[in-house]
Order: structure tokens, then sequence, then C-alpha cells
């Protein structure tokens, strides 16, 4: 991809809490715990990455809601009547040519359309290793700053 463009990742929020056994066995529980637990995750990446990061997640309400964590870290709750899957299309047909677009997602038909529209797709299992991996990355460049003192 063009590095000259900002980038961004995009995350169908409810599409990743159902393909990651931890986050489906809370959100079996307590719905919104599955949530917070996912915006903690993509906060701690986008801190280590500086990536901006928006995670869409599916809506009650009469009215498209956006939140802004702590950081830049946007969040959106789809009206009733849209799901994430049509918010996250649509943002990636809007944005992708302005925008280096990831979209984490293993829905084939949404990938298809963000392939279409000159983004980039990795898959839930892809998005948990790169958020891992950050975790890792930034345990260890701690852990050799502190040894340094």
């Amino acid at each position: 991809m063009n590095s000259s463009r900002p980038s961004f990742l995009l995350v169908d929020g409810n599409n990743i809490i159902h393909a990651w056994p931890d986050l489906l066995k809370l959100h079996q529980r307590r719905r919104g715990s599955a949530h917070v637990e996912l915006i903690r995750r993509l906060n701690e990446y986008r801190d280590y990455s500086g990536q901006r990061v928006v995670v869409v997640f599916d809506g009650r309400g009469s009215t498209l809601n956006e939140e802004r964590e702590p950081g830049g870290l946007q969040v959106i709750y789809t009206s009733a009547g849209n799901t994430a899957d049509d918010i996250v299309e649509r943002l990636a047909i809007k944005y992708a040519k302005a925008y280096e677009i990831v979209v984490a997602t293993d829905d084939r038909a949404e990938q298809d359309v963000v392939v279409a529209a000159g983004g980039e797709v990795i898959s839930s299992l892809s998005l948990r290793s790169l958020l891992e991996g950050s975790v890792r990355e930034m345990t260890d460049w701690i852990e050799r700053n502190r040894k340094r003192r």
C-alpha cells in the first residue's frame, strides 16, 4: 500500500467478538463486557502503534452513535436497521482513496466490498496476532529500558 497516505484500522466489532472464544464467552455472560474488553485491547494497540483505530458495533438505538475514547480510538454504534457491516462497508468505500484502510473481519461479503473499494482485509486471527504482538513488543521495550537504569 502507498505509505504516503494516512492509515487506519477499521474493526467490525461484533464479528471479532464472535470469532474470539474469550470475547464470545464474555458476550454470552454480559454483552457490554465484551465490547469494553475489545475496546481496551484496541486502545492498547493504538497507544503503542499510533495508528488510527475505528471499531463499529451493531447498535439498537434510533440513531448512529459515535464516541471517542481518550487517545483517539473512535467507537461507532449503528442505529437500529443498520448493521456494523453496512457502516464498515460505507466507510471503506468513502475513505479508501484518501487513506490506507485495513479492515478486520471474517465476513466474506464485507471483505469483498472492502477489497473492491481499494482497502486491505485482515482476519480476526490476524487482528489477534497483531494486537498480541504489539503488547509483547511494548512489554519487551519496557523491560529493556527498565534494565538500562
